[in-house]
């Protein structure tokens, strides 16, 4: 089994883990409802993508 030589110090793991970080989803704004939306996604409480209706959209009344 493969074991470590040295002891991992905190500084290095802690340089190890720096980008295991989590993000925020970045939101846009739809232009028609002005709710919020995920970008390059059809909008979910209208249902349009880049002004226009998409198929298949479920719509919200």
């Amino acid at each position: 089994m493969a074991v470590p030589k040295k002891k991992t110090s905190k500084s290095r793991k802690n340089m190890r883990r720096a980008h295991d970080f989590l993000t925020a989803p970045s939101l846009s704004v739809c232009p028609q409802c002005k709710s919020p939306k995920m970008p390059h996604r059809a909008c979910p409480s209208c249902g349009t993508y880049k002004g226009k209706e998409v198929a298949g959209a479920a719509k919200q009344a």
